[in-house]
């Protein structure tokens, strides 16, 4: 898609952003949505990147930079896998993240969180890491780590941006005003720490059932749907270098 076509979108559907100092005087929580090779690590399977991504690159980077703060910090974090049986298909897309694969593990750069006593990881079997909570006696897996831990605001990153990140910003958002979430109050979506994938228009016409998904546009697109659901947007993370 031509720059000036996204430009003209962006004008007419803009997203303002905003600053984020995280002081430590609210209870805040990290949240990864799917940062798994299978999604980010190239070559890793039929949903991740074929070549270097600078979008998911970044995105990757950004999300060890703040992980790295808040298990310092020893504030919570939880981190969905994408996780799927072979024999349960996940229309329209093929094939991924198949339980027990690498694909389905967090990529190399933040393996380490799986050995952080504050970090809670959560294997999904669902594009919506809400519903992917949900224990078979009916109880949240996520709705548990924010109430036990008097969460008030929980930072998202990850991928995809207008998937399986707005997803479970918009089920959240229900479920806090719904008071299924107390104490939390604010869903933070931090836009460098996302990322979505990228079919352009020119490869989508020439391939049999693919749709076109512009990188750009539709990562643009994600962060303006949250946004009109409730939930902030900042364009910078940073923390106060005097709190402990």
């Amino acid at each position: 898609m031509v720059p000036q076509t996204i430009d003209l979108l962006k004008e007419q559907l803009p997203v303002h952003q905003e600053s984020l100092l995280l002081t430590g005087h609210t209870t805040t929580g990290l949240v990864l949505v799917d940062v798994v090779n299978g999604f980010c690590t190239v070559g890793a399977g039929n949903l991740a990147p074929r070549q270097p991504d600078k979008q998911i690159s970044e995105m990757v980077e950004e999300s060890v930079r703040l992980a790295r703060v808040f298990c310092d910090k020893k504030w919570p974090v939880f981190a969905f896998l994408d996780s799927h049986h072979p024999d349960i298909p996940e229309d329209p897309y093929p094939p991924h993240c198949i339980v027990g694969t690498d694909e389905s593990n967090l990529v190399p750069a933040l393996q380490w969180l799986e050995n952080e006593p504050n970090v809670t990881l959560r294997r999904k079997d669902c594009i919506d890491g809400f519903l992917g909570s949900i224990e078979k006696d009916g109880s949240n897996m996520f709705i548990n780590w924010v109430q036990s831990n008097q969460i008030k605001a929980i930072l998202v990153v990850g991928i995809c941006t207008d998937i399986c990140v707005l997803d479970f910003v918009c089920t959240t958002l229900s479920a806090r005003n719904r008071r299924f979430l107390a104490p939390l109050e604010d869903v933070i979506v931090y836009s460098h720490g996302c990322a979505t994938f990228d079919i352009p228009v020119e490869i989508a016409k020439t391939a049999e059932d693919v749709i076109a998904h512009p990188q750009e546009l539709m990562h643009h697109i994600g962060l303006y749907m949250s946004k009109g659901r409730g939930a902030k947007v900042v364009s910078e993370v940073s923390f106060d270098t005097k709190e402990p």
